[in-house]
C-alpha cells in the first residue's frame, strides 16, 4: 500500500531588507502528495529513446520498453553516451539508467517493432509481441518469450503468429494474444489466440473477429478474457469494439452490439478489483475517445467519460484510472472545453466518489470527476499523440510511475519517448495568487483571490497576510484544477471604518512547496454603506463582477460567498473611469474585436434567472454585452441567454428553446450615445423580461430554454443566427457591474438597482506625504530631511514631522472619516510598547533644514494616537479626529508625530522604495 506523509515542516516567515517586504522561507522536509494522486507531475532523470516508444512492462524493479527505435541516450545533462537498443530497452526503475540486458528485436524486411509487453505472474518471464523475426538472432514469429533473469530468449517457446501481435496477457500456464493475424502455428484463429505459455503450442481457445485486436485482459478470476480492437463481430456475434469471452473455450459471454461509435476502437483494457476500463480511440470528429468503466459482475458499463482526445492506454493503481491521451475537450463532463490545448497524462478515480453517480446525461452516466495530476508533455513524433503505455514499478520504499510514447518535451524539457514520476519528491510550488479586496459596509472586507494551479495537488492550503504582517491573519484550504479555478474569498470582520488595509496571500501543496507571496491587495473600509454593491448582494447576486481589479486576467466576483470568477481574454483595458456607479468604482473597457471576459468554470444555468449589466459605447457596431455559452476564449458552439447590441443600438434579449425567442427595444430608442445605460434580463415561471434605465421594455411568453453547461461571456462570443445580428459580435466600449441572479428581479428591484447608482456616496482620497523628516536630541544640528525611515520617541527625544496637501471637501460632501496611515520599518525592535499621539504641526519647518534645535512648535491636543506596536514591518492606522481635521481640509498642513516613552518607533518615510511605504492621510468623504 501506498504510504501517506503528512506535513512535516513549518513554514517559516522572515522579513527582508528595507523595498522587498515579506519573504517565505520553506524548510526542508519529506514531500508528500494528496491521496489518492500516488505520484508527483514532477519528472525524474531518465534515458531516453530516438523512436517511439509502444509497450512496457516491469518487474523485479526493472522496467521493459519496447518500440521501434535504434539507440538510448541519457536525459539533458546527464552523464554517459548514447548506445544501442533495437527497438527494446531495459531499465533500473529507480535509477532511470540501463540495465545490463540488452535484446535486439529485428525483422528480415521492413521495419521491426515491438508492440506489446506482459509479464508473467511469478516474475520470470517477459513476453514480448509485435512485427519482429528474431531476437538475438534467434527465430521467432511475431511473439516471443524472455527469460528475465538471464536476458535471453527461451528456444522452447515458438509460437508462430502469422501476423502482428498488439496485445498479450498471461495467465499462470497460457498466453493470450490479440492483433492482425488470422492464424497461428497453421491454426486458424483470427485477431485472437491463446498459446501454452512455455511451448507456444496452440490453446483450444477461439474467439475469432473480422477486424483487428488490439488488447487483451483477462479478469482478475481468470474465468474471462476481456477482447478490444476494431472489430463488428466476435464468433459471429454482433459487438463492436469490445466482447467478453470464456478464458478456456473463446465463447462470447457478454456481446456489446453497437455500444460504441462504429468509428471508435478499444486500444486499451486494464482492471482491477472494482471493474474493468478500455481506452478508446475515435476516428473523426466528435467520436468516442475518452474512457469507460465497467462492472466485473455483470459487465455492464457504470460510466463513460467522453472527453475527446483518443485515448491509448488506461491503467488503474490504488483506486486511481490514470490515462495517457490528447483530450482536448471535456465539455461533456463538465470539465474544461475546446480551447486549442491538450492535456496527454490525467488521472480521476475509478468509481465515483462515495458512489454517487449523476443522473445520465443523453443516456451515459458521466465518468468520475478528474483529480490534480497533469505532468506535461506534448504530441511528439508519428501520429504526435504523446504518450502511448504506462507501468507502475516498485524499488525500495519509491513506486515509479513510468510513461512511454511519442512525446519530445516533459514539463517543458527535452526529453523523447521515456519518463517517470516518483510517488514521493514533489518539489513544483503552485502558481502565486492573483488577490483582490473590497468593501461595501463598515466593519467588513471581502478578500478574494483566483485559486492556484499545482500539477499534482488540487487541494492547496492558502495564507492570508495583513498590511505586511508576518502571520497570517487567516488560513484555509480551497480545491482547484488546471483548468477549472474558482475564486476563493475570506471576509475579515475584525476592520474598522475610514482605515486602509492590504493583504497577501500564499498558496501551499500538500508537501509544503509554497507559492511566491500574491501581489498586495489594497481596501480602504467605508465609513457608511456603499448602496448600489451592498443592495445587489442583498437580493442575492450569485456572481457579480465589478471590474474594479487592477491586474490581469483576473477578474474578481464580489457576491456574497461567490466563486464565480472571470477569466480576462486579450487583455481588456482596466479600471476605466468614471464607473457606472457613484463612488470610486470604475469599469472595464474592451476593443469590440478581441476582447471579453468569460467565467472560469463550467456551470448549468437553472430555468429562472436574471442577468444585470451597465455599458457605454458609441458603436454602430453593435455587439453582444452578457451571455451564456459553451465554450471560452474560442467560439461556442451553443450560445443564448444574452443580451446584444444592434448596429443601430437597440437592445436585444434572446433565449433558446429550439428557436431563437427574442424581445427588443423599441426602433426609435438609441442605446449607443455614448451614456450610462442599465439593462436587465430575466427569465422565469412568469416568461421573459427586457428592462432598460429602470423602465420594463418588453416581455415574453417565453419559460423554458434549452439546457446545456457553459460559462459567462462578457464583451462578446457568437451571434451566428440570431435576430438583427450586429456587425460584430463583439462589444467596442465599456462595461460595468455585471451580475446575475439564480431568480427574476421584480420591476421594483430593477428600479430600485437603476436609482442607487446614481445616489450620492462616500469618496475616498489617498493623500500622500509630500515632505517629512524627524529630529534626534542625540544629534541635535542634524537634518533629516532624505532619511528612508522615521523616528518618535519621548527620551531621548525623537520627533517626526509630515506634509500634506490636504484637500476641500467635495461640493456638497463633508469629511466623514480621517486616518493617518504609516509603515513600521524593517530593522529590530521597529515597534514600540509606547503611544504615539498625531498632533498639528503650528510653527514652520523644512525637511532640508530642520534639525532638534530648530524644530517647529506643535500642539498639545492629539488629533488622534497609535497604541503600542508590534515590531515587524506592517500598516498602522491613527484613526484622527474627524472635526479637527476637517478644519485643516483645503491647504498645506502639517502633522507632527510625538511621544513620551523611551521605546522608539520607526516608520519608513516618502524617500523609502518598500511597497506601501510613504506616510499617507486617507479622507473619507460622504454626503451631508
Amino acid at each position: 500500500m501506498r504510504r501517506s506523509r503528512s506535513l512535516t515542516a513549518a513554514l517559516v516567515l522572515s522579513l527582508a531588507g528595507a523595498g522587498t517586504g515579506l519573504g517565505l522561507v520553506l524548510m526542508p522536509q519529506a514531500s508528500a502528495i494528496t491521496p489518492p494522486v500516488a505520484f508527483t507531475a514532477d519528472n525524474l532523470p531518465t534515458w531516453q529513446t530516438n523512436g517511439i516508444v509502444w509497450a512496457m512492462a516491469q518487474a523485479n524493479g526493472t522496467v521493459f520498453a519496447g518500440g521501434t527505435f535504434s539507440a538510448v541516450r541519457p536525459p539533458v545533462g546527464g552523464s554517459g553516451a548514447e548506445r544501442e537498443a533495437v527497438n527494446f530497452v531495459a531499465l533500473d526503475a529507480a535509477t532511470g539508467n540501463p540495465t545490463s540486458c540488452k535484446l535486439a528485436f529485428t525483422i528480415g524486411e521492413g521495419t521491426a517493432t515491438v508492440r506489446t509487453l506482459a509479464v508473467s505472474k511469478d516474475k520470470k518471464t517477459l513476453y514480448a509481441g509485435g512485427s519482429f523475426g528474431a531476437v538475438n538472432g534467434v527465430p521467432v514469429s511475431n511473439v516471443a518469450a524472455i527469460d528475465i533473469a538471464g536476458c535471453t530468449p527461451k528456444p522452447a517457446f515458438r509460437p508462430g503468429f502469422a501476423a502482428t501481435v498488439r496485445g498479450l496477457a498471461v495467465t499462470g500456464d497460457t498466453l493470450y494474444a490479440a492483433g492482425d493475424f488470422n492464424t497461428v502455428q497453421g491454426q486458424p484463429r483470427q485477431k485472437f489466440a491463446a498459446v501454452d505459455a512455455a511451448t507456444g503450442a496452440v490453446k483450444p481457445f477461439t474467439a475469432n473477429a473480422d477486424e483487428p485486436g488490439r488488447a487483451i485482459e483477462l479478469t482478475p478470476d481468470g474465468r474471462n478474457v476481456l477482447l478490444g480492437g476494431d472489430f463488428f463481430t466476435v464468433n459471429g456475434s454482433s459487438s463492436h469494439a469490445l466482447a467478453v469471452a470464456d478464458a478456456s473455450s473463446g465463447a462470447v459471454k457478454k456481446s456489446y452490439g453497437s455500444a460504441f461509435h462504429p468509428l471508435s476502437v478499444v486500444m486499451d483494457i486494464a482492471t482491477d478489483a472494482n471493474g474493468f476500463y478500455t481506452g478508446n480511440q475515435g476516428n473523426g470528429g466528435g467520436v468516442f475517445d475518452g474512457r469507460t468503466g465497467f462492472d466485473l459482475s455483470d459487465f455492464k458499463e457504470k460510466w463513460r467519460d467522453r472527453c475527446l482526445g483518443a485515448t491509448q492506454q488506461v491503467l488503474p493503481y490504488d483506486g486511481v484510472l490514470y490515462s495517457s491521451s490528447h483530450a482536448h475537450n471535456c465539455s461533456t463532463e463538465m470539465e474544461f472545453p475546446e480551447e486549442g490545448k491538450r492535456r496527454y497524462l490525467m488521472a480521476q478515480p475509478t468509481a465515483h466518489r462515495d458512489g454517487a453517480a449523476p443522473a445520465p446525461v443523453d443516456g451515459f452516466v458521466r465518468g468520475p470527476r478528474k483529480l490534480g495530476w497533469f505532468p506535461a508533455v506534448n504530441g511528439g513524433i508519428g501520429e504526435g499523440v504523446g504518450p502511448r503505455v504506462m507501468a507502475v514499478a516498485e524499488k525500495g520504499d519509491t513506486k515509479y510511475m513510468w510513461v512511454g510514447g511519442e512525446f519530445t518535451t516533459v514539463n517543458g524539457v527535452e526529453q523523447q519517448a521515456l519518463t517517470r514520476f516518483a510517488s514521493t519528491g514533489d518539489r513544483g510550488a503552485p502558481t502565486t495568487p492573483v488577490a483582490s479586496a473590497d468593501s461595501v459596509k463598515p466593519g467588513e472586507a471581502q478578500v478574494r483571490w483566483r485559486t492556484s494551479y499545482d500539477a499534482d495537488d488540487s487541494k492547496l492550503t492558502y495564507r492570508i497576510y495583513r498590511n505586511g504582517s508576518s502571520t497570517p491573519v487567516h488560513t484555509m484550504t480551497a480545491d482547484s484544477l488546471e483548468f477549472e479555478r474558482p475564486q476563493a474569498s475570506w471576509t475579515d470582520t475584525t476592520v474598522k471604518a475610514g482605515q486602509s488595509y492590504t493583504y497577501r496571500i500564499t498558496a501551499t501543496d500538500a508537501a509544503g512547496n509554497t507559492s511566491a507571496l500574491s501581489a498586495t491587495a489594497s481596501v480602504t473600509v467605508p465609513s457608511t454603506q456603499q448602496a448600489y454593491p451592498a443592495q445587489v448582494r442583498a437580493d442575492g447576486a450569485q456572481l457579480y463582477w465589478r471590474y474594479d481589479d487592477t491586474v490581469s486576467p483576473y477578474v474578481a466576483d464580489s457576491s456574497d460567498g461567490g466563486n464565480t470568477s472571470g477569466v480576462q481574454v486579450n487583455a481588456p483595458a482596466l479600471r476605466q473611469t468614471p464607473g457606472a456607479t457613484s463612488g470610486a468604482s470604475t469599469a472595464m473597457g474592451f476593443n469590440g474585436t478581441s476582447q471579453q471576459v468569460h467565467s472560469d468554470h463550467h456551470q448549468t444555468v437553472p430555468g429562472t434567472y436574471s442577468i444585470e449589466t451597465w455599458f457605454r459605447t458609441n458603436s454602430t457596431r453593435g455587439g453582444k454585452l452578457v451571455g451564456f455559452g459553451n465554450n471560452t476564449k474560442n467560439t461556442s458552439g451553443a450560445y443564448d441567454k444574452h443580451v446584444y447590441l444592434t448596429d443601430a443600438g437597440r437592445l436585444v434579449f434572446g433565449v433558446y428553446n429550439g428557436s431563437t425567442r427574442t424581445i427588443a427595444t423599441s426602433a426609435f430608442e438609441r442605446y449607443n450615445d455614448d451614456k450610462w445605460h442599465h439593462v436587465v434580463a430575466t427569465q422565469g415561471p412568469s416568461g421573459m423580461a427586457l428592462y432598460v434605465d429602470g423602465q420594463n421594455k418588453g416581455t415574453l411568453n417565453v419559460t423554458d430554454t434549452t439546457p446545456y453547461t457553459g460559462y459567462w461571456h462578457v464583451g462578446g462570443d457568437n451571434l451566428n443566427g440570431w435576430p438583427n445580428r450586429p456587425t460584430s459580435d463583439m462589444f467596442a466600449g465599456q462595461i460595468d457591474e455585471t451580475a446575475v441572479y439564480p431568480k427574476v428581479l421584480t420591476a421594483a428591484q430593477v428600479k430600485n438597482h437603476f436609482d442607487l447608482a446614481k445616489a450620492p456616496s462616500d469618496t475616498v482620497s489617498k493623500v500622500t506625504a509630500t515632505e517629512d523628516t524627524y529630529v534626534n536630541q542625540g544629534a541635535p544640528s542634524a537634518a533629516n530631511g532624505t532619511a528612508t525611515s522615521l523616528a518618535v520617541r519621548g527620551t531621548q527625544g525623537y520627533e517626526t514631522y509630515l506634509r500634506f496637501n490636504v484637500p476641500a471637501a467635495p461640493a456638497g460632501q463633508v469629511l466623514k472619516s480621517a486616518v493617518l496611515q504609516v509603515k513600521t520599518s524593517t530593522q529590530a525592535g521597529a515597534g514600540t510598547a509606547d503611544t504615539v499621539s498625531v498632533v498639528p504641526v503650528t510653527g514652520t519647518w523644512s525637511g532640508d533644514t530642520t534639525t532638534y534645535t530648530t524644530r517647529p512648535a506643535v500642539g498639545t491636543t492629539p488629533l488622534g494616537t497609535f497604541a503600542a506596536i508590534p515590531d515587524g514591518s506592517a500598516l498602522h492606522s491613527a484613526q484622527l479626529d474627524t472635526a479637527a481635521v476637517s478644519a485643516l481640509l483645503g491647504g498645506s498642513r502639517g502633522l507632527a508625530l510625538t511621544g513620551k516613552g523611551t521605546d522608539p518607533l520607526w516608520i519608513w518615510s516618502r524617500e523609502s522604495t518598500a511597497a506601501d511605504a510613504a506616510p499617507q492621510l486617507i479622507l473619507t468623504f460622504g454626503p451631508k
